[in-house]
């Protein structure tokens, strides 16, 4: 009987080094320029992305694993024995857990289990972590699933982007259509809500935007306690650390880590967004206890 393995895709934009520590199975989805499809953090790193996406002319397209490629994903995980839980992007955003469970269906023999996270970027990734932090500690396959179902619903997102239209024009908008137009200077805060992107507050200037995410993350804290933060950005470090050090001084975190908006989900979101994820830390300790 082999052991259980946690899967996910690359829009989770986990840092490598949780990827290696908790040996979570990544399959990726492609950026399309033009001609050229760049598999994410195989053929195309994080930062050669954004450089060329700096100097592109048209908005590139993504793509998510075939059926067939994820068949060959699932094969290498069960040729041990082991179980397999796939947990992706909201299938609201992206055909990536369509093509998971085609793969699925034609390996019927296997132990897989598809899950639609309704989540993105590190919000997926936190319900991913916690998951392999389970699958790390013994749990079986139902204790993980619920444990994953909890983490799906008290994980947030809050996010502030320079511009709607990448996400306009990628259709990955959601209920945010209601931010389009208005304002000049108008900096939108977004959020995930029931697998979508969905508006938020309307701040005027990104300063004051990022300081919203910081309050954001301090009421929250406020009422549950200690949290586990990620802050992500796409191409603005600077401002990053800034809302980094603002958190780290201000709110109560178990933990917190600063890291990158990926290649597919900053197609979508666009350079210059940056987002604040954060649980419960007594929430994630309750569920592993």
């Amino acid at each position: 009987m082999g052991r259980i393995r946690i899967a996910t895709d690359s829009t989770a934009d986990l840092p490598a080094a949780l990827v290696k520590e908790y040996d979570i199975a990544v399959i990726p989805l492609k950026i399309i320029f033009g001609e050229e499809a760049y598999r994410e953090n195989i053929d195309i790193t994080t930062q050669e992305f954004y450089e060329k996406l700096a100097k592109a002319e048209k908005l590139p397209a993504t793509s998510q694993p075939s059926p067939g490629e994820f068949q060959e994903f699932y094969e290498e995980l069960t040729k041990d024995g082991s179980a397999v839980i796939s947990i992706h992007i909201s299938s609201l955003m992206s055909g990536t857990c369509q093509s998971a469970n085609i793969a699925k269906a034609a390996l019927a023999d296997k132990d897989i289990t598809v899950v639609d996270s309704r989540q993105v970027s590190a919000a997926l990734g936190m319900v991913v972590i916690t998951a392999a932090k389970a699958a790390k500690a013994g749990k079986g396959k139902e204790e993980i699933l619920k444990i994953v179902q909890t983490m799906m619903e008290h994980v947030r997102a809050y996010f502030v982007v320079d511009t709607l239209e990448n996400l306009e024009k990628g259709g990955r908008i959601g209920k945010a259509t209601a931010f389009l137009g208005g304002m000049l200077n108008i900096k939108p805060v977004l959020t995930i809500n029931d697998g979508l992107i969905g508006p938020f507050e309307k701040i005027r200037g990104k300063g004051k935007a990022l300081e919203r995410l910081v309050e954001v993350a301090k009421e929250y804290a406020a009422v549950h306690g200690n949290v586990r933060c990620i802050i992500a950005h796409a191409d603005v470090l600077e401002e990053a650390i800034k809302v980094h050090e603002r958190i780290s001084s201000e709110v109560q975190c178990t933990e917190i880590i600063l890291g990158e908006v990926g290649a597919v989900v900053g197609t979508h979101a666009g350079a210059g967004t940056v987002a604040v994820f954060f649980y419960e830390a007594e929430l994630e300790d309750r569920l592993l206890s």
